[in-house]
């Protein structure tokens, strides 16, 4: 029988919206707003809205006179999504691939893109798709991690990298996308105004496992024989015996249209 390792698969609607809540996320997404300059009367989307933890903060912005469209194909996260904004007649909350947005063209003036490329699969006919529905003179915010860079403090150093290098190349599917999101961004016609990076950092293990899925990514890297399953057990063990850090680089641009 197998031996789960860490905290069972959250529900994913709450994952991202504790995600959202928490002072990285807070910190992060605050930064990313204030790139997007949102003014009032605006369009504003959100590609991949997920559970719309976004889109009252934006509703904000746009104002009375303005409107916040939320674009997602999970009928989970739309669901949840319209729940929560059900009280807020700026919101639309519309279904849709994020490959093929239900926009038409020129359309929009604000639009951002958060810890979404690096799970579609095609991040460059997204972006294409999005400079589409902008408006010239219009602004976009991407917010992506780098994997490469999650650190997990251990003993085992050759253990934490083989955790991190099963991340990579396995568990995300653009694992690496943060680094490429101002070259992806300019090919795909905007001008990249700035580009900021920061790290959100782990002291609690149980925060970490619950946000980076350590236990649930070492049980599939032992499965995948990414990792030994002795060896795998063992570190992750240890990451309750004494001061816990982890971290990663995620990545921000703002773009202009």
């Amino acid at each position: 029988m197998r031996a789960n390792l860490g905290v069972p698969r959250p529900d994913q609607a709450d994952y991202m919206l504790k995600a959202a809540a928490s002072a990285a996320g807070r910190h992060y997404k605050r930064e990313l707003l204030d790139l997007l300059e949102v003014e009032p009367g605006q369009v504003a989307l959100d590609v991949g809205c997920g559970p719309g933890a976004d889109l009252p903060l934006l509703a904000e912005r746009v104002g009375e006179g303005g409107t916040v469209i939320g674009v997602d194909r999970d009928p989970a996260m739309l669901a949840e999504a319209r729940r929560r904004t059900s009280g807020l007649p700026a919101v639309e909350v519309r279904e849709g691939d994020v490959h093929a947005l239900p926009l038409e063209p020129g359309t929009v003036d604000r639009a951002k893109i958060d810890r979404v490329l690096m799970h579609v699969t095609d991040p460059d006919a997204v972006l294409a798709g999005l400079h589409l529905v902008t408006r010239p003179g219009g602004r976009i915010a991407l917010a992506e991690p780098d994997w490469d860079t999650l650190i997990v403090d251990a003993e085992d150093l050759d253990a934490s990298r083989a955790f991190t290098r099963y991340t990579t190349s396995e568990a995300v599917r653009n694992a690496t996308i943060g680094r490429t999101l101002a070259r992806r961004a300019e090919r795909a016609g905007f001008t990249v105004d700035a580009v900021t990076a920061s790290t959100p950092v782990f002291l609690d293990l149980a925060e970490a496992d619950r946000t980076l899925g350590l236990g649930r990514n070492t049980q599939l890297a032992i499965e995948d024989g990414h990792m030994d399953a002795d060896r795998a057990r063992r570190w992750f063990a240890s990451l309750a015996e004494g001061p816990f850090y982890a971290s990663f680089t995620l990545i921000t641009v703002a773009c202009s249209r």
